[in-house]
């Protein structure tokens, strides 16, 4: 039930098309007397909403506080026995139609995923993304992966295909389940940055610790505040996916699919023990407090 539920929902208050219905209905309302000044300010609500998506810089705004909730991951000595990737990049329908991998905006994470791949030739190299259905085969994300390999720079041999899941929660719990990571072990999870603190929480409460590794970043940082978009459908386009986030942090919350509202990095043995340049290492790698 929380599947579809969420989609529609969703579909109802992703702000670019919630703004335009607004502005409609009150176009609509303009030519009924007794509904006239109400048409007006739902002209205005709608006309103000798609400004200030699309050129002012609202959803950067928005998009700042995600993308800089886990820093970037810094290579270290420490082993790496597996790295999660989660679905999302694929467009599966033209994938298979067109015989060839085709990627959405969201690719960087495929690219990071042959990088680590060669980088760490021991670890371990999960691929968790199904479709619409928990039905899994050839045409979920997972499938089309697992077709393309070749083309994608992956080792065929190592490669672990998780192609039942639908949202980020399925992610953790199918993943878990089918790789039983071991306490100790260091995974990196691989998603985009804006999705991270979701998927994050969703990893923890299904047991199973990760190491955030954050790509597809939509901003360059806080002095994105300060011009306004190119494209207005640039801004629409980044408001639509951060408002999702937000509200994704929210329900997966209420739904008890995450323990935190926010998840946030751990601080590691060192850190904790409150040293004043740990500290502030952690304070600058999480943002400014909010």
């Amino acid at each position: 039930m929380f599947f579809p539920l969420s989609k529609l929902i969703y579909a109802v208050v992703t702000p670019s098309n919630f703004l335009t219905l607004v502005a409609l209905l009150g176009a609509a309302l303009l030519f009924i007397a007794r509904w006239n000044r109400l048409g007006r300010i739902l002209v205005a609500l709608g006309a103000i909403g798609l400004f200030a998506g699309g050129l002012a810089p609202l959803s950067a705004l928005l998009a700042l506080p995600l993308e800089n909730r886990f820093p970037a991951f810094a290579a270290d000595d420490r082993p790496v026995a597996g790295i999660v990737v989660l679905g999302g990049a694929v467009d599966t329908g033209a994938s298979v139609r067109r015989d060839q991998i085709v990627l959405n905006d969201a690719g960087e994470r495929h690219i990071a995923m042959a990088d680590l791949a060669r980088r760490y030739p021991q670890a371990r190299l999960v691929f968790s993304g199904g479709g619409m259905t928990q039905e899994g085969g050839p045409n979920s994300e997972a499938g089309v992966i697992g077709h393309f390999a070749d083309p994608l720079g992956l080792p065929r041999t190592r490669l672990i295909l998780e192609d039942r899941s639908r949202n980020t929660h399925e992610n953790a719990a199918f993943t878990a389940a089918m790789v039983r990571p071991r306490p100790g072990e260091r995974w990196l999870l691989v998603t985009s940055a804006w999705h991270m603190p979701r998927a994050v929480g969703c990893f923890r409460k299904a047991g199973f610790d990760v190491t955030a590794y954050p790509v597809d970043y939509r901003t360059e940082g806080w002095s994105d505040l300060r011009h306004p978009n190119d494209f207005a459908s640039r801004g629409l386009l980044l408001l639509d996916l951060v408002t999702k986030e937000w509200l994704g942090l929210v329900s997966y919350r209420l739904a008890g699919y995450s323990d935190d509202w926010f998840p946030a990095p751990r601080p590691t043995p060192d850190q904790s023990s409150g040293s004043p340049d740990q500290a502030s290492s952690v304070s600058a790698a999480t943002g400014p407090s909010r």
